[in-house]
């Protein structure tokens, strides 16, 4: 990556985000990676000039579960597209009072209690440790904050993401339990995401966009589909202003992120070079292609 470069903003639309609208030049592409299919083709466009690409993590019209998810292409695809920053959009329930349904959580930190998905692009024959002690680039939450701010958004900068498995909502017993750990929002999608978008030196910033209390709440009903489908479309409008007014803030050109997003792997890697699996080595040419190229 150059010294200075034009960024590329990847969106990644949540349930009830399957497509942003006011893109110029939009055209749906179908991007090929050695990981397997992304969850969509991808939508590529211009949004007041700047260079975007959307992918919406379920499919178009919602086809594939959490659980299903194929983490790894939809970021490697994003990467292999030019993405240099991911802006992810979710839909989450509440874990306290204050945050209610159609509120916007800027999340900072996760609690990963997920077991099924394929959580690293690095494995036997290259293998690599990245931090993820702080998971989100401040410098992409600075900019969502100040766009939701100016809209007037109801938006609460900061919080922990619970992600777990599902596709089931909680238990109550779990519920209460991660309320005592100080979790902000639950959430299905957030995780293995942020891990891969950090192992590809992307900047990353998540969304999280409050549909329901939790099953916690003893003054709400028990979550159901319907009731969680009616916020989330409301939320999805406001996440759509949201993105029309980050982008621009966005898309001048910049260096090297200072949080140090975009060189994670510099002292990652631990396997010699003579011990590297060339076949693993191929399949990481985008993701890590400016240390192994």
């Amino acid at each position: 990556m150059s010294d200075t470069f034009e960024p590329v903003i990847g969106l990644i639309g949540g349930s009830g985000l399957y497509d942003i609208d006011g893109l110029e030049d939009r055209e749906w592409r179908k991007v090929s990676t050695p990981w397997g299919d992304p969850s969509d083709e991808l939508l590529f466009g211009r949004l007041h000039g700047v260079k975007c690409v959307f992918l919406p993590r379920h499919g178009r019209g919602h086809p594939t579960p959490p659980s299903a998810l194929n983490f790894r292409a939809n970021i490697d695809a994003l990467k292999r597209s030019g993405v240099t920053e991911i802006i992810s959009l979710s839909a989450v329930g509440s874990l306290k009072e204050e945050l209610p349904p159609g509120h916007f959580v800027i999340v900072d930190q996760f609690i990963d209690r997920t077991f099924a998905r394929e959580k690293s692009f690095f494995g036997t024959g290259c293998v690599a440790h990245v931090s993820v002690a702080h998971p989100t680039c401040p410098r992409l939450s600075d900019a969502i904050e100040v766009a939701g701010r100016d809209l007037g958004l109801p938006m609460t900068r900061g919080g922990t993401y619970l992600v777990m498995e599902g596709p089931q909502f909680s238990t109550q017993a779990e519920s209460n339990l991660y309320r005592q750990w100080g979790c902000s929002v639950i959430g299905m999608t957030n995780m293995p995401e942020a891990k891969l978008a950090r192992e590809a030196e992307l900047c990353y910033a998540s969304v999280a966009m409050v549909t329901d209390y939790d099953c916690w709440h003893e003054e709400h009903d028990a979550v159901t589909v319907d009731q969680v489908v009616k916020v989330l479309l409301g939320n999805a409008d406001k996440a759509r202003a949201l993105v029309k007014a980050v982008v621009p803030a966005l898309g001048k050109p910049r260096g090297l992120c200072p949080a140090g997003c975009n060189n994670a792997l510099d002292h990652a890697i631990i396997t010699a070079p003579e011990k590297r699996d060339p076949a693993l080595l191929a399949k990481l040419d985008a993701v890590a292609g400016r240390l192994l190229g």
